[in-house]
């Protein structure tokens, strides 16, 4: 038998390594889309025909396990395997193009080859490099494949540079280079600059989270089961059949149903399935309905409500007062003047609970409101603009704010009273 630390180890990694295999099998990726992205990619790496393509799709729906299958199977041949350069960007990353450039010589191990050397333009830097590859008897290139990932993001880089030197080479005939982009973005040949575009092979691969609530399930059970082969055989046996029991219970049904109609983002799953499983200890081996439960109100956990259950009275009362003024005015930009007139309003009615704050302090509770960024100024203000009267919008909804106090610990009862009125104290 394993010491109990090893099991739980080897299913939060299971849980972990597993779900890519996994993911790609119920993502409904079809094997044709897999077989034309690798041929295009063979095309590059063995016959030295340079491509471009665009996969395109929500969050979660496989974009980069179908990559990574179809890497895999091409690193399989010797012929590639031997040959082939990967530069992996990433758009939240290199947020410029030097950054970018720098990125891409590093990953092609050029530093020393670039040294010192000042190039007129970031064409000709990229140019030079891929020169370099050139094998020894100049007649060939080695084949290199840039993987653009969070592709969208690079379309806000300065003219586009980049993207626009990438496409051009990918079009000559002298560097076998792909350039494949990922991007949730429907719209992305629309932000593409013309001179952009027409470089553009305009190869599109559609991806999209076509499952079924059944087999959610079937990926639910999947995911959280031991496989056959785990060294504690009976353990394994209970484990599952818990699993089994599990999936289907109708409140862990309903759950799951809540998670896959908000996301069908799988890894959203995971996160839901990996906060379960670490509450597995010796004196409780089993995952419970309660433990999923609870496992779903952390993961769903609205991060701006937890803030405001660190607010002082004040601070509460101001968001309130901002909350009121969103409902009268539908929406429309305050400023601190107002919700102090607000905040006086409540005061004068219900004095006996709330202490009668001085402005100063007011405005000092209302600054760390800014600082939290659960308020935001419309405009950067001017150095002559006058605190009081600088326009701010509430970034909490109706819903968002009632809830929080619904958790709040001592929140006052008029103070929730005064947030349910539908309708500003007068």
């Amino acid at each position: 038998h394993l010491p109990f630390c090893a099991l739980l180890y080897y299913i939060l990694h299971a849980l972990n390594v597993g779900s890519e295999s996994k993911f790609s099998e119920f993502s409904m990726i079809s094997v044709n889309v897999a077989w034309h992205l690798l041929e295009l990619l063979k095309r590059t790496t063995v016959h030295g025909e340079s491509n471009s393509a665009l996969i395109i799709g929500p969050r979660g729906s496989g974009k980069t396990a179908l990559l990574n299958h179809v890497l895999r199977e091409l690193t399989e041949m010797k012929q590639v395997r031997e040959n082939l350069l990967e530069v992996h960007l990433n758009g939240l990353l290199q947020t410029n193009d030097k950054v970018a450039l720098k990125e891409i010589t590093r990953q092609l191990h050029l530093e020393n080859v670039v040294g010192d050397k000042v190039f007129g333009s970031f064409a000709e830097n990229l140019a030079f490099l891929l020169e370099a590859l050139r094998k020894g008897d100049r007649t060939s290139s080695c084949p290199v494949l840039f993987i653009l990932d969070e592709f969208d993001l690079f379309v806000h880089h300065k003219n586009q540079t980049l993207l626009y030197n990438l496409f051009d080479i990918s079009q000559s005939a002298q560097t076998p280079v792909t350039v494949i982009g990922l991007t949730c973005r429907q719209d992305i040949l629309e932000l593409l600059e013309k001179r952009v575009k027409s470089r553009f092979s305009h190869r599109q691969i559609y991806l999209t989270n076509s499952f079924d609530f059944k087999q959610y399930i079937r990926i639910f059970k999947e995911q959280l089961s031991l496989p056959a082969g785990f060294p504690d055989e009976s353990f394994a046996q209970k484990w599952n059949k818990n699993v089994q029991h599990l999936s289907e219970d109708k409140t862990v049904q309903d759950m799951l149903q809540n998670l896959f109609h908000h996301t069908k983002d799988l890894r959203s799953l995971n996160l839901l399935l990996m906060l379960a499983v670490s509450n597995v200890n010796v004196h409780h081996p089993l995952i419970t309905a309660s433990d999923l439960h609870e496992a779903s109100k952390q993961s769903r956990m609205d991060s701006k409500a937890n803030i405001v259950h660190g607010l002082s009275v004040l601070e509460i009362c101001l968001i309130i007062a901002m909350k009121h003024l969103n409902d009268v005015y539908e929406g429309e930009p305050f400023n601190f003047q107002m919700v102090y007139n607000e905040f006086q309003k409540f005061i004068q009615r219900k004095a006996h609970c709330m202490y009668n704050f001085e402005k100063p302090v007011v405005m000092k509770a209302f600054e760390h409101l800014l600082q939290l960024e659960l308020v935001r100024p419309i405009e950067r203000p001017s150095v002559r603009a006058q605190r009081e009267y600088l326009l701010m919008k509430l970034l909490l909804d109706n819903n968002q704010i009632m809830d929080a106090l619904q958790a709040y610990p001592n929140c006052p009862t008029d103070v929730k009273q005064w947030a349910a009125s539908s309708l500003s104290w007068l």
